[in-house]
């Protein structure tokens, strides 16, 4: 995060009950009326201290005040006292809200998909006449999402006898933190508990729901209760335990739990084998419940890991997924994977704090995941496409609507530019000029301190807001500098866009945001100079695109530079009692590059290879022809899995692009590279070039040669800025039928100034002046909530190089299928309708087989999903057929996308089909047909 700490300016909100959405309230308004009963259920509580018999061990006030009193307590509570089902119970008192009550953190004792009990004895005290309501309540919190409550139960209380709320709940996924709550009864109220059960199902209703008790489960011994018998440790020992560190450490639920100790590695741990009990193609979600003990460490990462081998491969590791788990309590670990071939044998193991921290498990389960039902399309109300939501743009009232974050001074300057940012302009269309006002920002002691302004209300979930100002700064800066605009967004810095600056001119700055959880606060602000630099900012403006009237230009752009006009002449024997005849033509492929990343371990699905054959033209190898891959040790090679990916392209005639020759990263260049001194890293280099490039001479039509300049810079550090040049200069000699890449993210989105167009392009030309073959441009698009104009002015900037650009590694996310379909269509249509892009590549298309979440075109088991379905429609889309009838002159005229064709025309004495292609070209294409 840049700028100002989040946690400065959001403070606590809580929604009070009766305004919160009766969509979370998942179950009915459960009541009793006959006091708490002597035996409530407390078989498999998740409740810790769920009588008070410990004071308020595990509970928590929530901005009130709370204390334990027993039956034998004074005058507290009387009235209620023969009706009470143990000895002690809690009173919440100093309550000035409705939702102030006694809470407990259960995030590690909930597993998704189970179903809950939930039982409460409560009752009230205090200036009350009548009845009040109390409610059980679960607060839900992620990282960078709006907290969100779900209701369980609610009850009517007087000051008469105790009551019951009661209610159940299943969570699809457990959230980063989960709090049970009790709240509800007017201030002033005191709330009392008596005890609280939250069961686990029970053996009857869903023991297959259970951590470590379905049927479905294929952990042999999910639970240890039957002591380590199917486990073992992996290079460690593995111990059996009841309680640990003099029973401060329990089971969360069983009666054991297992440790991992004498790690000497982080790859140490526990694991099972489960050959012959996971299934090819089938997705499995697993979920542990996992903590760390000893050596001093309080927090780590654990990891469960599967380890696969195949006959005639190398042992493949999958990562399925990680938590951050502490010394303080059990978290719960979860994620999914499949299996594309048929391994001889699979392992799944837990590993991951360092060595000489011991890994406590206490249960696992791996079982065939259940399918989630797609989110349905949002549904926008009045989305005002276009319409500016920042108050006092123009600055016609002065700074009103704006205020100062941090210490620093608003006032309001003139003479700034009269009319709106280019990018702004694309989106916008006509719109009244600026007022030439700005704010000037004077007193700056910190980079994030600038104006600012709340939008709360104004944000609409699922709708992408394009971000627009002029910046500029003033003088006394050290050096260029960065302003960027930023979002606050409840706990969560969001990127608005930035540009740096190294003079005293306007510099547009452009960028984009989307929200998709309901947050509760949304500030915008403009922060980056260095402290005592002046800021100005004229002309903010924050606005839903309007994505549908983009495509319909795009269109138009599209059909003038992807297609061509066609003619059909028709000459010999016969042709002059043409006219009339009816002709059909079929276009069979768009010759526009489409492709995607793939991984070995893909090739082994069928069903994955189906949809690559019949959907791409291209591909590219996520990792398998990457440095560190083909020589993991020095000397030892590895090109088995690019040769058998390499030989399925060719035989379905898929292009391939070579990723990566070098990487400068330092993160991802192997150890024994790192060891090497400059000498045996120069012949290291020089032997890469020559054997991958000599190896694969030919079969790789493009090659990134040195991965993300803009980003790394290992190899030029060690071995001076020549070197890469040099890498460009020894690939073409190697291979001169392949064309160089440079490549890098960020380019295209106006987030990173380290990568915008303009470095870029600097970065290019210095390559070229050192004589270094460039022949393409890459732009990786990792992007989130694309904004055409955005995307076209970074185009715009690279395509004066003359070089052909692709994206290579193209992937969107979002949550919402549809939503992601549409930013997937923003690039694709950007892509295709701009003269300078000659390709697009996805970085992955399948379900747990791509590098970010929420991506995927197609889900784990085969089904594809919405965005799928918009990437199938617009590649139909792109197809051109015609049917019409041959004109006087002999001919059909069309006009239709570059790429293959099929003609069928009956003549009176037969039936003759053609095929042709249509090149790229600005005079109509005369195909001749002989009769």
């Amino acid at each position: 995060m840049k700028g100002l700490p989040i946690c400065c300016f959001i403070s606590r909100q809580h929604k009070h009950p009766s305004k919160r959405s009766e969509e979370t309230m998942e179950n009915p308004q459960l009541m009793s009326n006959s006091g708490c009963s002597e035996n409530l259920n407390q078989a498999a509580n998740i409740i810790v201290n769920h009588d008070f018999s410990n004071g308020l061990h595990s509970w928590h006030t929530n901005c009130c005040n709370g204390f334990v009193v027993s039956a034998e307590c004074g005058d507290r509570g009387k009235p209620l006292s023969s009706l009470r089902s143990s000895g002690n119970y809690a009173v919440v008192t100093n309550r000035t809200k409705c939702w102030q009550g006694l809470e407990q953190d259960i995030t590690s004792r909930v597993l998704p998909g189970s179903t809950y009990s939930v039982s409460a004895c409560v009752g009230v005290s205090g200036p009350l006449s009548g009845s009040t309501d109390v409610l059980a309540t679960l607060k839900l919190e992620n990282h960078g999402s709006a907290t969100s409550y779900m209701l369980i139960g609610k009850t009517s209380v007087s000051k008469e006898k105790w009551e019951i709320v009661e209610g159940t709940f299943s969570l699809l996924a457990v959230p980063e933190r989960l709090v049970f709550y009790l709240e509800g009864p007017s201030p002033g109220v005191e709330l009392l508990i008596d005890s609280v059960v939250i069961s686990y199902p029970s053996s009857s209703e869903s023991e297959s729901a259970s951590i470590g008790a379905g049927d479905d489960n294929i952990i042999i011994n999910p639970k240890f209760e039957d002591g380590l018998n199917n486990w073992s440790g992996r290079g460690c020992k593995v111990a059996l335990h009841d309680s640990m560190a003099d029973g401060k450490i329990v089971p969360q639920s069983g009666k054991a739990f297992a440790s991992a100790t004498e790690r000497t590695q982080n790859w140490n741990g526990i694991q099972q084998e489960i050959t012959g009990r996971v299934q090819r193609k089938l997705a499995y979600s697993v979920a542990a419940v996992v903590r760390i003990f000893g050596n001093n460490v309080t927090a780590a990462t654990v990891q469960a890991t599967l380890w696969v081998q195949t006959p005639g491969r190398n042992d493949q590791y999958v990562g399925i997924a990680n938590v951050q788990a502490t010394d303080k309590d059990w978290v719960q670990l979860q994620g999914k994977f499949l299996l594309n071939g048929s391994p001889s044998k699979v392992v799944i193991y837990l590993e991951g704090p360092p060595p000489g921290t011991d890994l406590l498990v206490n249960s696992l389960v791996v079982k065939h995941a259940e399918k989630t039902p797609p989110s349905p399309a949002p549904v926008i109300e009045n989305p005002d496409f276009g319409v500016n939501i920042i108050t006092n743009s123009q600055l016609d009232d002065s700074t009103n609507g704006w205020f100062p974050l941090g210490n620093c001074n608003l006032s309001v300057g003139s003479g700034s530019p009269h009319i709106l940012p280019p990018m702004a302009r694309a989106s916008l269309g006509v719109h009244e000029p600026l007022s030439g006002r700005y704010i000037h920002v004077k007193n700056r002691t910190q980079t994030w301190m600038g104006p600012a302004q709340m939008i709360t209300d104004k944000v609409k979930l699922f709708l992408t807001y394009q971000v627009s100002a002029w910046v500029r700064i003033g003088s006394g800066a050290n050096g260029p500098q960065n302003v960027n605009v930023a979002l606050g967004v409840d706990n969560q810095w969001v990127n608005g866009g930035q540009v740096e600056i190294n003079d005293d001119r306007w510099h547009e700055i452009g960028g984009s945001f989307r929200i998709e959880k309901q947050p509760s606060k949304v500030m915008v602000y403009i922060q980056g100079p260095g402290a005592g630099v002046d800021l100005m900012v004229a002309g903010v403006q924050i606005f839903p695109v309007n994505r549908e009237a983009r495509f319909k230009y795009l269109r138009h752009q599209a059909d003038k530079i992807r297609k061509r006009d066609i003619v059909l002449k028709f000459s010999g024997a016969g042709s002059s009692s043409l006219p009339g005849t009816n002709v059909k033509v079929v276009q069979t492929q768009n010759s526009f590059p489409i492709g995607s990343c793939m991984s070995r371990t893909n090739i082994d699905n069928e069903d994955f290879i189906n949809f690559f054959v019949k959907n791409f033209n291209w591909a590219v190898f996520g990792n398998e022809l990457k440095w560190y891959w083909t020589e993991p040790q020095q000397g030892n090679l590895n090109y088995k899995d690019a040769d058998d990916m390499v030989a399925l392209c060719q035989k379905h005639n898929i292009e391939t692009r070579g990723h990566c020759i070098f990487w400068e990263v330092q993160a991802t260049v192997q150890q024994w590279i790192q060891a090497l001194n400059k000498d045996d890293l120069m012949k290291a280099v020089q032997n890469r070039l020559t054997d991958l490039l000599t190896r694969y001479k030919g079969k790789f039509k493009h090659y990134d040669v040195n991965n993300e300049m803009l980003h790394g810079s290992y190899y030029q550090d060690r071995l001076g800025k020549d070197i890469r040049a040099n890498m460009f200069k020894t690939a073409n000699q190697l291979d001169p039928s392949a064309t160089l890449f440079v490549n890098d993210y960020h380019i295209e989105d106006g987030c990173d100034t380290r990568s915008c167009p303009e470095r870029y392009i600097e970065h290019i030309l210095d390559l070229q002046e050192q004589g270094a073959p460039v022949g393409g441009i890459g732009i990786q698009g990792h992007i989130d909530n694309p904004v055409g104009p955005v995307v076209c002015t970074a185009l715009d900037k690279l395509g004066i190089l003359g070089l052909p650009i692709w994206f290579t590694e193209l992937d969107v996310s979002s949550i919402n299928e549809h939503v992601r379909g549409e930013d997937l269509e923003v690039m694709l249509r950007e892509a295709f309708a701009h003269p300078a892009v000659e390709g697009v590549m996805l970085w992955g298309f399948w379900e747990l087989f791509m590098s970010r979440d929420n991506a995927h075109l197609v889900n784990a088991e085969g089904d594809v999903n919405e965005t799928g379905k918009r990437f199938l429609a617009l590649k139909h889309e792109w197809l051109s057929h015609a049917r019409g009838q041959v004109d006087v002159q002999g001919q059909f005229n069309f006009r239709g996308f570059h790429g293959k064709y099929a003609m069928e025309i009956d003549t009176p004495s037969k039936k003759i089909v053609k095929t042709f292609v249509v090149d790229k070209g600005d005079t109509p294409l005369v195909v001749p047909v002989e009769l």
